[in-house]
């Protein structure tokens, strides 16, 4: 009897000890082969944040991310041309106060009131500067091709890499083979890529959505469709494999939410004093009352080419908002022009155009059997409240948690959770193991 029990309690150990984990399953590629991963895209990929392209950024971009992971599963090393500092440059939102700036930080600032208080700061980039940073820096060993702010006609033009001739992008010239001959899909399909991580389409709508349809337009779906097949055809010559996202709704962002469109508040005897004002101007049309009002912004099918915002329109955080607070804007004297305004009709044309972009990309995933991010569910999960490692996080403007300074593209944290999204798609379509990620030296909004 002792002896059957001391065989049974051995066995017990025996096996217990040998299950194995499935919550942790071994790195896998799958049918993926990540022995050589590159990336093509835009800002999210390079690592654009609060702002600007910095050092670290760029190694904690979407794109050097997903590259950790990928080289659990015997993936290659990741190698990227780095800025030279942690400073940075970015495109500045108002180019006529200066073209660069650095990355934004949060400081301690004084408004136009003598009110201090913590807010994002950018310092601007003199030319001079600039042109040292954007020297070019090819190397043949670079993996990340994604370029700030590039249209998907950007990817096939030599011209795209002439700065400063051509427009005022610089950042693919300084990473491009042969400035003003290569292009950037060209430099990715010489990488012999094996496999490839690809966000295109995002510049191309929200070019138009911040500045606020002014002076832009959006490419047709048809001409979308067209380049994309080019490119994907061409990365995919070779049998690479790869995963592509889809374009999330603008107003996810705090960009275009942070700003309320009724945040004209109003005592009952100033909105009567604006009233008179606006009756003797000659523009009843326009009406305030006590409480929260929409601000006056320039329309010029409204009479006289002015109204009130409305529900559902939405003001960009590139809106000068110390001319808001102690000039008037928006209330009297001054309205808030429509390069700082989505309103109505642009909203919907918005809508349209990320639909219809993201229909050409979700067949083209199909068609070309890439992996699909849905980036447009992920971003809604993100407005309505995530919880990462025990950390409550959501859209919400710095304190969020997601977001970086610019209110647009993500901090790094944000970043490994959108890696995480492409881990789950890529996974799922090459029946890979690829571990997701916590990153602990990823950082947040860092608070002086």
């Amino acid at each position: 009897m002792i002896i059957r029990m001391f065989l049974l309690s051995t066995a017990v150990l025996f096996f217990a000890t040998c299950t194995p984990d499935l919550s942790n399953p071994d790195p896998q590629p799958g049918e993926a082969n990540f022995s050589r991963s590159i990336a093509i895209g835009g800002d999210f990929l390079a690592g654009y944040q609060d702002g600007a392209l910095y050092h670290d950024g760029q190694d904690r971009s979407l794109a050097a991310l997903l590259a950790r992971q990928f080289e659990l599963t015997g993936g290659g090393a990741f190698t990227q041309n780095h800025l030279s500092d942690q400073t940075g440059i970015g495109l500045n939102s108002k180019p006529w106060e200066s073209w660069f700036v650095g990355a934004s930080h949060l400081g301690w600032r004084t408004d136009c009131e003598g009110v201090v208080s913590l807010g994002p700061i950018k310092d601007s980039v003199s030319a001079s500067q600039a042109a040292l940073i954007f020297a070019n820096a090819y190397s043949a060993a670079n993996c990340n091709f994604a370029v700030p702010f590039a249209r998907f006609s950007d990817y096939t033009a030599p011209a795209f890499g002439s700065y400063p001739s051509y427009g005022m992008n610089p950042f693919y010239h300084r990473i491009a083979s042969a400035p003003g001959t290569s292009t950037m899909l060209g430099d990715a399909v010489n990488a012999n890529a094996t496999f490839f991580t690809a966000w295109i389409g995002m510049e191309d709508i929200f070019e138009y959505a911040r500045n606020g349809g002014y002076g832009v337009n959006i490419a047709p779906a048809a001409t979308f469709a067209s380049y994309l097949d080019t490119i994907l055809s061409s990365l995919t010559a070779n049998g690479a494999k790869g995963v592509i996202a889809t374009i999330p709704d603008f107003r996810e962002f705090p960009y275009y939410t942070l700003v309320p469109w009724n945040g004209a508040e109003l005592t009952a005897s100033k909105a009567d004093s604006l009233n008179d004002i606006y009756d003797v101007s000659g523009l009843p049309h326009i009406n305030f009352h006590e409480g929260n009002n929409g601000f006056v912004i320039n329309d010029i099918n409204a009479p006289s080419g002015v109204r009130q915002i409305r529900r559902n329109e939405y003001i960009t955080l590139s809106v000068p908002l110390d001319s808001m607070k102690c000039n008037f804007m928006g209330i009297l004297f001054s309205t808030i022009p429509n390069r700082y305004v989505i309103d109505s009709t642009e909203a919907a044309y918005l809508d349209m155009n990320i639909a219809a972009y993201n229909a050409v990309i979700i067949q083209k995933a199909a068609q070309y059997g890439l992996a699909l991010a849905d980036m447009r569910g992920y971003f809604r999960s993100v407005s309505a409240g995530i919880v990462w490692d025990g950390v409550e996080m959501n859209s919400t403007f710095v304190s969020g948690g997601f977001y970086s300074l610019d209110g647009y593209h993500p901090n790094q944290k944000g970043y490994a959770l959108i890696a995480n999204e492409f881990i789950y798609a890529i996974n799922s379509k090459y029946g890979a193991t690829v571990p997701t990620l916590n990153c602990p030296d990823c950082n947040g909004v860092l608070f002086p």
